[in-house]
């Protein structure tokens, strides 16, 4: 907490700041300018909401969005969604789905207006959780159009969506982007690779999530990566082999 005390027939001012640890409480007495003073309320208004994910309809569901759920019968049941409470961080079961993910979906939109989405795939876990809410990827070297890097210079709002094809399961999540280069931090790109994927990494790209929606499942189609099939065809496989083999020895002994 911050309290301001002006000194009497002056024009300074002298901020109280206490602090909480356990059950005591430290005060620290600092003298702030007015332009510091803004600077740092500025700084403070963007740490707390950085802090705090929201519903995700106050971003989702715009003035024309209610106007068309309105037209469609549908405005009454997503009021009730509206008034539910936010979380304050990721749940367990988003991060452990983040973490699973190889690949995802991002949207950027770009000075001129037009949205771009692009597929971002790498090995698995390409996603990192970092802490609550925020989550990050390793920009890996590409063709080097740079559409998305690009977009989010002006725009650092952007939406992705993670799937889980063979399970019909899909994450959105809205998000407020910030480039890291090596030279910025090191170690957070570093943490951000994946010692098994042999990649360059041009840059990190840290996300703040803003909200999350777990989507419907109705018209998701399955879709099996080769591994996925491998592992669910071995047993079969191997059964295949046994017999093989079996048939081979009974063959033997009709020889004999």
């Amino acid at each position: 907490m911050c309290v301001t005390e002006y000194v009497e027939g002056t024009q300074e001012h002298r901020d109280i700041y206490l602090t909480k640890k356990g059950k005591s409480t430290s005060f620290m007495f600092v003298c702030f300018s007015c332009k510091e003073q803004i600077d740092y309320f500025k700084s403070l208004v963007c740490l707390l909401r950085c802090s705090v994910m929201r519903n995700f309809t106050e971003i989702a569901f715009t003035d024309d969005v209610k106007t068309i759920q309105t037209k469609f019968g549908s405005r009454k049941n997503y009021v009730r969604m509206e008034q539910k409470s936010s979380p304050t961080k990721l749940p367990d079961e988003a991060k452990d789905f983040i973490e699973e993910s190889d690949f995802f979906y991002q949207a950027t939109v770009g000075t001129n207006g037009w949205p771009y989405v692009q597929h971002r795939g790498g090995p698995k876990g390409i996603l990192k959780v970092l802490s609550g809410n925020k989550i990050g990827y390793a920009d890996f070297r590409g063709n080097k159009q740079y559409l998305s890097v690009g977009n989010i210079q002006s725009n650092n709002k952007v939406s992705i969506i993670i799937m889980d094809y063979p399970r019909k399961s899909r994450l959105k999540i809205w998000a407020t982007a910030e480039i890291v280069t090596k030279a910025d931090a090191p170690e957070l790109v570093e943490q951000l690779q994946n010692s098994e994927y042999k990649a360059s990494i041009e840059r990190a790209v840290i996300l703040t999530v803003e909200a999350f929606d777990w989507n419907c499942p109705q018209h998701i189609k399955p879709r099996f990566t080769e591994p996925e099939i491998a592992e669910w065809f071995a047993p079969y496989q191997q059964k295949m082999s046994e017999l093989e083999d079996e048939i081979k020895m009974l063959k033997a002994r009709l020889d004999e």
